[in-house]
């Protein structure tokens, strides 16, 4: 009997065809399946919009009702069951009567984890308020169960706060210098949406460029992009999340992450680290891969390092082999928080002893450290009326490095509460927005574009070019000028003349469209603000620049639109705020 290869194999073998044949299919006639001009509209007025269904998002519309605005929450997905919170199982609580540390002693040590790029503002704020988060959660059961729909949906609808769910918003609305609300489609039948609101409160999660094998596939900077087209300043950009994944079905994401998934979420103390940074990426680099890495994994001695790499504080290096659970997760019940990868116990969930491949994650900064510009300790944006919380909001929380299991989750929570609470008071001094029908039309339009178009690229064979421009090792994570700056090229291109060209044959290619012209303009943010930064501090390394530059680079680094619509960069010092334009 002939042996054949198994569906995994089949794909590997097959793969230079699936990209040839990708080639030949990139421009072709749109095939549209129903006439465009027959969908439909459905509009809505409230005083607080909260774009996003996760864990920022819930708190900012539980906040926005209860401080007496009329609030509604679109999402993407459902709510509770997309991004990355499915994910997220680790929650981080600051208890002052158990904790040694202070919060002052808190505050100070993830700032020297992180190297000077924390905002203290929020890192204090996270400290405060966690617990009280925590509670509220306790109460709604999302400790109780695996899933977070059914916890996430019961004060919602105490409170009948409408939800749209399974609704992609493209377009912030922006009249008279502010925020006026926001347009989209629905992903499950042909109708637009579009929403008046007195403020919004962006909670869309991070991004990445659709890497297989992690949970942030789905996101793509949708909040960030649209922040931005109207004026809002980002932040973050250069900093890039570590994850990796199993060399061994790299691409299976459940294969790899299934026991996180499976959890039941559980909170955990303080005990701050210096993680997910690039150190692994750059012994691939310059050692080959597939790299050992994870907790469990053979120690290793100070004297096998390859030399130069990232820094990492002396204070924060480990000692025990590899480094400790990253992302949300704590480590296995009953075990120390953050050390359940330790020596004497298993690896803790989505981290594996063995044989590990970079850029699972590629294209996500670290948690809280890339998104809108605060110009307060609310969220708020350099838009008037635009508030970000959650992997939405540049806080910086943590600075340009993971420092504490479970804060990303928490962080998101206190974060909600306090955007949510801040819009609603605005909204309460405010009218409704007054946004001329011919405007939302010039934006339903836009939205629709793609399925207009007779003949254009396809968004996936886009998305394809685009992940073997950014992702390699070489580009995205261990950085130099040249590489950048060939890159940059082809993103332009992408930018110039594929984007304006994408077509869509219907909803889910519209979806993969606009998510397609977002990372492309996520991907020009990362290399623009990468190869600004002439050192190597935190998560962002540059063989060029190999050491931190304390004299030039104590400051973060802002994105902005210019009145010629150029992308646009500036320096913004540590620990100042900046101003609404």
């Amino acid at each position: 009997m002939t042996d054949t290869p198994n569906r995994r194999q089949f794909l590997a073998l097959g793969g230079a065809g699936i990209a040839a044949l990708g080639a030949a299919v990139a421009w072709a006639q749109n095939k549209v399946e129903f006439d465009p001009g027959t969908v439909t509209n459905s509009d809505y007025t409230t005083d607080v919009l909260v774009i996003g269904g996760g864990m920022a998002g819930l708190f900012a519309a539980v906040k926005a009702h209860d401080a007496g605005a009329r609030t509604m929450i679109v999402s993407k997905g459902r709510l509770g069951s997309s991004g990355l919170t499915p994910f997220a199982k680790g929650f981080f609580t600051f208890d002052p009567a158990t904790e040694e540390l202070t919060i002052d002693e808190f505050v100070a040590k993830v700032q020297r984890s992180a190297l000077g790029t924390a905002n203290t503002v929020f890192t204090r704020q996270l400290a405060e308020n966690s617990a009280q988060r925590a509670a509220e959660l306790k109460q709604w059961g999302f400790f109780d169960q695996v899933l977070a729909n059914r916890p996430f949906m019961k004060p919602i609808e105490e409170r009948d706060i409408p939800l749209l769910e399974r609704v992609m918003i493209t377009h912030l609305v922006k009249e008279d210098g502010r925020v006026a609300g926001a347009a989209g489609f629905r992903l499950d039948r042909e109708e637009t949406v579009t929403l008046r609101a007195r403020t919004v409160v962006l909670c869309t999660g991070a991004g990445g460029f659709k890497p297989s094998g992690f949970p942030v596939c789905d996101l793509t900077h949708d909040g960030t992009i649209m922040g931005y087209e109207i004026g809002a300043k980002v932040t973050g950009k250069e900093w890039n999340d570590g994850h990796g994944t199993r060399s061994v079905n790299p691409a299976a994401c459940f294969d790899n992450w299934g026991d996180m998934f499976e959890r039941v979420p559980g909170t955990n103390g303080v005990e701050v680290h210096h993680d997910l940074g690039v150190d692994i990426n750059y012994q691939a680099y310059m050692g080959g891969n597939p790299v050992q890495g994870g907790p469990g994994s053979p120690p290793v001695e100070d004297a096998t390092l390859i030399a130069g790499g990232p820094q990492i504080p002396e204070e924060f290096q480990h000692r025990e082999g590899g480094p400790p659970p990253g992302a949300d997760g704590d480590g296995p019940p009953g075990a120390p928080p953050g050390r359940g990868g330790g020596p004497g116990g298993p690896p803790p969930p989505g981290f594996h002893v063995g044989s590990t491949m970079g850029g699972a994650s590629a294209g996500m900064a670290i948690h809280k450290s890339e998104g809108l510009v605060p110009v307060n300790e609310t969220g708020l944006s350099t838009v008037p009326g635009l508030y970000a919380a959650g992997d939405a909001l540049g806080s910086h929380m943590a600075g340009g490095i993971y420092t504490q299991i479970g804060s990303s989750l928490a962080g998101s929570a206190v974060q909600g509460a306090i955007a949510g609470a801040a819009a609603a008071a605005e909204a309460a001094t405010l009218p409704d927005p007054v946004v001329s029908k011919a405007r939302m039309e010039a934006i339903k339009t836009d939205v629709l574009a793609p399925l207009r178009r007779e003949a254009g690229y396809g968004p996936a064979w886009v998305t394809q070019t685009l992940q073997g421009i950014m992702i390699p090792n070489f580009v995205l994570y261990i950085k130099k000028a040249t590489m950048m700056q060939a890159a940059l090229a082809y993103i332009e291109e992408l930018r110039d003349h594929h984007a304006p060209m994408l077509r869509a044959a219907n909803m889910h290619e519209l979806r993969l469209a606009h998510e397609t012209r977002n990372m492309i303009l996520s991907a020009e943010m990362k290399l623009r603000a990468s190869m600004m930064r002439t050192e190597s501090r935190c998560s962002h390394y540059r063989l060029d620049y190999p050491e931190p530059d304390d004299r030039n680079w104590r400051a973060w680094i802002n994105i902005y639109r210019g009145a010629d619509g150029s992308m646009q960069l500036e320096k913004q010092p540590f620990e100042t705020w900046a101003t609404q334009s």
